[in-house]
């Protein structure tokens, strides 16, 4: 299974558009957001999606948030601040991660194989014992041109892939 990871999209449509053309391109089933959609209306771009999301620090209109994943229908679900996911045997951690004190706690525990954050606007992939910690960039304000990605986790090789959103 292809899992599209993305966060911080900050209302940025190019880039939303973008990021579904490539989650097409890869055949994406599921796709797991870190935070910051900001409005409501983001959600409908990823409507042919499974949708995975948690709350970030601009994400202020929760009810409103709510009910656009609602409308999705389906298995997609709007987690909170946090999610605990399984996919094919492998176990995700899905936060903001405002606090990098947070994810490194999580990661420590080693109790997932993932744990996938936003929120600092710079991608990461690295591996601590046996979870791969996960920030997939940002679509506004990231920490440079290389940051503007989302990742594909391939859950059966347990390998991620970073694809760039420039145009």
């Amino acid at each position: 299974m292809q899992i599209g990871i993305i966060s911080d999209t900050h209302d940025n449509v190019t880039a939303i558009e973008r990021a579904v053309e490539i989650f097409d391109e890869e055949g994406v089933e599921v796709v797991i957001h870190c935070g910051d959609f900001i409005a409501p209306l983001m959600i409908g771009y990823f409507s042919e999606f499974e949708l995975h999301g948690v709350l970030g620090n601009n994400d202020g209109d929760a009810a409103t948030l709510q009910s656009a994943f609602d409308a999705l229908g389906g298995e997609s679900e709007l987690h909170g601040r946090f999610a605990s996911l399984e996919f094919d045997g492998l176990s995700f951690a899905v936060l903001h991660g405002e606090s990098k004190a947070e994810v490194e706690a999580i990661t420590a525990g080693e109790t997932f194989d993932f744990v996938c954050y936003g929120h600092h606007h710079e991608r990461e992939l690295s591996e601590d014992g046996r979870t791969t910690v996960l920030n997939p960039g940002a679509h506004v304000l990231p920490g440079s041109a290389a940051d503007r990605t989302v990742a594909i986790v391939e859950t059966r090789s347990e390998t991620v892939r970073f694809r760039s959103v420039e145009p």
